[in-house]
């Protein structure tokens, strides 16, 4: 039997596909701990709830960085569309919350899409200031549109309804944490699919030499629009989340020190390896946690550190260091 060259291609990429969509052990170890946290750590769940919520937006950024390629330093922008969103429905009385989040995701990345012609214009600089530009003006709008937004109060009043008519969400943080735990494994399989199809094949290539893309007839352009809209589209999602669960919005959804402690915990677990996101929000909300605990005044000191420490020993972040010390164990001589 002959099969030709688009054949081969096809049945390889269908091959690896199949092989990157099976589940490993340590992955089923690593979600079954999350849910596990709910019964072990009921005291802790609100914290677990921002910690969903901030894997989910640092998520988002990997896409765009990790597979995308594309940096951005205000990707705060939309998950602070999200979250205002989410926040000004519940107020004005659309408060089901799957609903309020399903408009968050589809604004956020509607305005990621026209803010995307802009950044594909541009190389890694003029994405970076264009990317910062957009956070920056849409925290003076925030500022200033004080009907809407509440100004530098922030937008309170939000009432979530019951979800699916029957779970509150209380001070507990029960409800919050299982919802947004929920919505943040759904998020990554659906990610996780994307990544290992014909089209996550084309993002790695778009990220490790766009240059020879169109040789092989794909579309830069087409492909940064795209992943770019979809990383704002979660981005708002996670900002949705914020909202309904803590029922607060402030202005600092929009700040720059929001877009730069994400790009530290992208780094911290990993560029490009979707667990990356979330070990490295894990790790460091769980970190400012501990720290600040410690000493409220310099507990940023001893996160840098953590950083260097792990950008310096393990490169690829915490699930670099992992796989490096996992080749390393099954070269060993037994």
């Amino acid at each position: 039997m002959r099969i030709d060259s688009n054949g081969a291609r096809a049945v390889a990429s269908s091959t690896v596909s199949l092989a990157q969509d099976r589940w490993r052990p340590l992955e089923v170890v690593f979600w079954f701990s999350l849910l596990g946290v709910f019964f072990v750590l009921p005291e802790r769940l609100v914290l677990g709830s921002q910690i969903v919520y901030t894997a989910l937006f640092a998520l988002s950024l990997d896409l765009l960085l990790g597979y995308g390629g594309i940096v951005s330093l205000g990707h705060a922008a939309f998950f602070g569309i999200g979250a205002y969103t989410a926040g000004v429905l519940a107020v004005h009385g659309l408060s089901e919350p799957i609903t309020g989040l399903v408009c968050a995701g589809t604004l956020a990345g509607a305005i990621g899409l026209c803010v995307s012609l802009l950044v594909v214009r541009g190389r890694d600089m003029a994405r970076l200031m264009v990317t910062l530009a957009i956070g920056l003006v849409l925290l003076e709008l925030a500022n200033r549109w004080t009907d809407l937004t509440g100004g530098v109060d922030g937008l309170d009043g939000i009432k979530v309804s019951p979800l699916l008519g029957a779970f509150a969400f209380g001070l507990d943080g029960r409800t919050s944490y299982l919802y947004g735990l929920a919505i943040l494994f759904l998020v990554f399989v659906w990610v996780r699919r994307l990544v290992s199809s014909p089209f996550g094949l084309a993002l790695r290539g778009l990220r490790e030499g766009e240059a020879r893309l169109p040789a092989i007839g794909i579309s830069v352009r087409r492909m940064q629009v795209t992943v770019f809209t979809l990383a704002a589209a979660i981005a708002g999602v996670a900002g949705g989340l914020l909202a309904q669960t803590t029922q607060f919005v402030g202005i600092d959804v929009f700040a720059f020190s929001r877009s730069a402690e994400l790009v530290i915990m992208v780094v911290l677990g990993g560029v490009g390896r979707l667990y990356g996101a979330l070990v490295g929000a894990l790790v460091y909300m769980v970190a400012q946690d501990l720290l600040s605990g410690l000493n409220h005044v310099y507990w940023q000191f001893w996160v840098g550190f953590l950083l260097v420490l792990v950008v310096l020993s393990a490169r690829g972040g915490i699930m670099g260091g992992v796989a490096l010390l996992k080749a390393r164990l099954q070269r060993a001589p037994t």
